[in-house]
């Protein structure tokens, strides 16, 4: 009865379940550790920002580049504030929304160091017209903040589409700063971790790749598919199995694939090609002169 497992078609069946269901639970594993890794960076990152957070303030260029390392590092800086400052609209801080403060610290180096000074509730340009942000103090300072790396277009609450009016940005970055300033710019900027007047301190952000972020749970969604696919093969197999099976026990008692479902057409008393079977015989005809 099971002589059809020998056939070409099952050979090939067989041969797709056997490296379909290693292929999919090889996947799942893969993602399941990606989103592991994710879970043990986001601790150790857990942990090194309460380290760093603890640790003395290091001097910018001693930090530079950003990597995962020296995101949140505090940095410290020392330089004279630009006069103007700039407004980072549509940023949300406790489920508020509101907007940056953010100034330019020129250093004796010849870069600028951007700086956010704090967050204020409200609408950017409103605060523009009424002047409700505070200058930024004058003459040579020293400031010591969190590290960050540049914004890009996927980081949360990044305005990438441009048409803000003049005084605002929507990207912390060098390459969008350097187009408003006719100076250089440090690709990197630091979050003050207290804020003057009525601003409130921004919080630093964990460095890309290192959280819990939607990339992670993409990785967790991906390991639940890869392993819903490996038990729909072999769901599948035995599937047709199961059928192969019924139809060989069938043709063993000499019952055609179809018989069952062609009787089943018949209604019960009435024979096959019977004038019962055919609503036209059973009219009466009309008599022919």
């Amino acid at each position: 009865m099971y002589r059809f497992l020998l056939t070409p078609r099952w050979w090939g069946i067989n041969l797709f379940v056997a490296l379909g269901v290693p292929f999919c639970l090889f996947m799942g594993s893969w993602q399941l550790d990606r989103f592991e890794a994710r879970v043990d960076s986001h601790q150790e990152r857990q942990r090194d920002g309460a380290a760093a957070a603890e640790a003395d303030a290091a001097p910018l260029a001693r930090l530079l580049p950003v990597t995962k390392e020296t995101s949140g590092r505090r940095a410290t800086a020392t330089g004279r504030y630009d006069d103007r400052q700039l407004l980072v609209p549509d940023r949300r801080l406790d489920d508020r929304s509101g907007y940056y403060v953010l100034a330019l610290l020129r250093t004796d180096g010849g870069e600028a160091l951007p700086v956010v000074r704090g967050w204020l509730p409200g609408a950017a340009d409103t605060a523009a017209r009424r002047g409700a942000v505070p200058a930024p103090p004058r003459g040579e300072v020293t400031v010591t903040g969190a590290l960050q790396a540049s914004e890009n277009q996927g980081s949360d609450g990044v305005h990438a589409g441009g048409g803000l009016p003049d005084g605002q940005v929507g990207v912390i970055s060098a390459a969008s700063l350097v187009n408003l300033v006719p100076y250089a710019v440090y690709d990197a900027w630091i979050t003050l971790p207290e804020g003057a007047g009525a601003l409130r301190p921004v919080p630093p952000v964990a460095a890309e790749g290192s959280g819990l972020d939607l990339k992670a749970f993409q990785n967790l969604g991906y390991t639940g598919e890869w392993f819903v696919f490996a038990g729909f093969v072999i769901f599948m197999w035995f599937r047709l199995f199961r059928r192969e099976v019924e139809a060989q026990r069938d043709l063993a008692l000499g019952l055609p694939p179809d018989a069952g479902t062609a009787a089943e057409r018949v209604p019960t008393g009435t024979a096959v090609g019977s004038p019962g079977t055919d609503p036209a015989a059973a009219r009466p005809t009309a008599p022919v002169d």
